[in-house]
């Protein structure tokens, strides 16, 4: 159904191709899965696909793609369209009409589909994916989980033959992804569709694949065949299999299931040295008031490079001016200090905020202390977006109270709230305006008042190889995710809020993207982030809350929150249970 034979790209401007040597096949009625680390070209070889690459984005192709025995090369995507459904990165890209139902009939419509079939497979498609509640919802009203199932929904409606899907379940929460998974499944072994995605939460979707193809480096000969064999070389894979990896199991297992057949021995290797989290969780106080840590503390969990304890809300003196990139990726040996006794950064007391008939937030108090990563996670729309919204001042509340340093965010001028609170965006292109990253970089050493270089360095440690002179528009999005934080970091603001951090970072950043938060938090930063990633929350946070329909039900230590959820819970958790490990460099710890 897709064939590529020995394709290259390249863009203008760029001496070396972007992508070399692709040449594999995607056979009618597989879902192929195509990994590798950020800015390898997956992107490119997706597009490629839909002829989006490169009627649409410039450069050279050379080889041959075709799909359903049309060639790209002179098809133009419209001329695709019937057979082929494409969504990228960013689903606010694909939206062309003003509500859900609109959208879901906007392709029908322009491939002169019957009414009464229209009708029928979108009503369809409201079911499938959920969204059935949100038909007449404007889009602009929707949170960024709510699009993505949108922007999916709107290609699944005209049955194409090929489904071309980038990042589908990076914005998604674990329940919604898996309905998502579930549907293309079904598609798949159903209807013969043929399906090829990108995706960096390989532990989502890596039991799906029928095969994997591997892009290793940029421009390096790709890899593919057996999931399972393709795992057991890749730079890129999930804990599930880097478990497998350290407990020596071949085959490697895919799925939570299959590990836990093989668990048993390494559960009983396990069960002499006392789990890290396998004690009663800390007593802690409701929100707003902080938790408190308990005398001998657990050690947080540690990527494998840095087996020191994480530390807790510090109470040591402001930080200085910026610390060296060496210092943010050491992890502090400070002796763990109770929360209780950190000043707050950010107290939320009775928040509620509604947008129209819709009521958003009801009755949220959350206190943030100095040094202390907070995770908010919970479903699609359940309010997590907007309570960060609050926190820097773009949403106002319609009642309680809402300050950050001691200013109410949306009455305080912008120049002056930079200094207390910065945000990360969904979108991270939002902050970015300039032509260059180097012009960025500038641009955000200006506006915090910072030696400049700040922001540059940051950028070179979060994903090394971007270039000044890259335009912004033509980062990977993992990219310009790194880009727009080293602007907000360029600041260094005492609450530093994050939503969904990890859309579009491999291993490997996030990894990065984890050393740099626990370096800021151990300098007495506090940190909110907005996340689906399970695994993020295991690593990084000391609390999480849990929001549903706009409410907090639940607040806590991370280890006694998702433990306890069959949702939120990692793959380490749910492969070791009734033991109580995270993640695992906790277990390589124990074991060395």
């Amino acid at each position: 159904m897709i064939r590529f034979e020995d394709v290259s790209v390249t863009y203008e401007g760029v001496a070396e191709p972007t992508v070399r040597g692709v040449d594999f096949e995607v056979p009618e009625g597989e879902l192929v899965l195509l990994v590798g680390p950020s800015g390898v070209g997956k992107s490119t070889v997706l597009g490629a696909v839909s002829g989006l690459v490169p009627h649409f984005t410039g450069g050279t192709l050379r080889g041959r793609v075709t799909v359903a025995g049309r060639d790209t090369r002179t098809h133009q995507p419209r001329e695709l369209a019937d057979v082929v459904g494409t969504v990228g990165q960013d689903p606010l890209a694909h939206f062309v009409t003003d509500t859900v139902e609109e959208e879901l009939a906007y392709g029908m419509e322009s491939l002169g589909l019957a009414p009464e079939v229209m009708r029928r497979r979108v009503e369809e498609t409201l079911d499938l994916l959920g969204l059935a509640d949100l038909r007449d919802r404007p889009i602009a009203t929707l949170s960024g989980g709510q699009r993505q199932r949108v922007a999916i929904g709107s290609v699944l409606t005209p049955h194409p033959r090929v489904l071309v899907l980038d990042e589908p379940t990076s914005a998604l929460d674990p329940a919604a992804a898996e309905e998502v998974l579930a549907v293309l499944q079904r598609l798949v072994h159903d209807l013969g569709t043929t399906v090829l995605l990108a995706e960096h939460r390989l532990e989502r979707v890596i039991q799906y694949a029928d095969r994997v193809v591997l892009l290793p480096a940029p421009g390096a000969a790709p890899r593919h065949g057996d999931p399972a064999e393709v795992m057991a070389v890749s730079p890129v894979y999930p804990p599930v299999v880097g478990l497998g990896r350290l407990a020596g199991w071949s085959p490697l297992p895919l799925t939570v299931r299959d590990a836990r057949r093989r668990a048993a021995a390494l559960r009983d290797r396990l069960a002499t040295p006392r789990p890290p989290h396998d004690e009663e969780p800390p007593a802690t106080s409701p929100t707003p008031e902080p938790p408190t840590t308990p005398t001998s503390p657990a050690p947080e969990p540690a990527p494998p490079a840095s087996p020191a304890p994480e530390p807790a809300p510090p109470t040591s003196p402001a930080p200085p001016a910026f610390p060296s990139l060496r210092r943010l990726f050491r992890r502090s040996s400070a002796p763990l200090a109770a929360a209780s006794a950190a000043p707050r950064v950010a107290e939320v007391r009775g928040l509620g905020v509604r947008r129209g008939p819709v009521t958003v937030l009801r009755h949220v108090d959350l206190s943030v202390a100095r040094g202390e990563t907070v995770a908010l996670m919970g479903r699609n729309g359940a309010g997590k977006s907007t309570l960060l919204g609050s926190l820097v001042g773009l949403v106002e509340p319609t009642a309680g109270s809402v300050r950050v340093g001691g200013a109410v965010p949306h009455r305080t001028p912008p120049r002056e709230l930079v200094r207390r609170v910065g945000l990360v965006p969904q979108e991270p292109r939002d902050l970015l305006y300039a032509d260059t990253v180097a012009a960025e970089c500038a641009a955000a050493d200006l506006d915090a008042g910072a030696e400049p270089g700040t922001c540059r360095a940051l950028v070179s440690g979060l994903l090394p190889g971007i270039t000044d002179g890259t335009h912004p528009r033509d980062l990977s999005e993992g990219q310009r995710l790194a880009l727009a934080l080293a602007v907000v970091l360029a600041a260094r603001p005492p609450l530093l809020l994050l939503d969904e951090p990890t859309r579009g970072l491999d291993y490997a950043a996030k990894a990065r993207l984890v050393a740099v938060l626990r370096g800021l938090a151990a300098e007495g930063h506090a940190i909110v982030l907005a996340t689906h990633d399970v695994e993020l929350a295991a690593e990084l946070a000391h609390r999480v809350v849990l929001l549903a329909d706009g409410e907090v039900i639940a607040d806590g230590p991370t280890a006694e929150i998702v433990v306890s959820s069959p949702s939120f819970a990692p793959q380490v958790t749910k492969i070791l249970a009734p033991q109580r490990w995270l993640t695992v460099a906790e277990v390589r710890e124990a074991l060395a």
